[in-house]
């Protein structure tokens, strides 16, 4: 499992990362590249046509976008760690 300084460092990341994603991308109007591909070729935007997740851009639904971000991230956080215990637990 993670140490506790791993743990700190991992939360405290988590937590700081709403400021560049959200924050900082809103004031320099950064758009992810996929994004700017997909318009300069004139793609069509299927993300509310095929959206399969409630956590679209990683927001919550019901909460502001920098908690949302946060929420997010914890989330996706376990998911890495949870997944990664099973298959240590499967090889190990």
């Amino acid at each position: 499992m993670l140490g506790n300084k791993a743990l700190i460092l991992v939360i405290v990341l988590v937590v700081v990362s709403p400021v560049f994603g959200v924050v900082l991308a809103d004031m320099v109007g950064y758009h992810e590249p996929l994004d700017v591909a997909a318009e300069m070729l004139g793609l069509e935007d299927l993300t509310d046509a095929v959206n399969w997740t409630p956590f679209l851009d990683y927001t919550v639904p019901f909460l502001p976008d920098v908690v949302g971000y946060v929420v997010a991230g914890f989330i996706g956080v376990a998911a890495v760690i949870a997944a990664s215990y099973l298959l240590g637990k499967v090889l190990g």
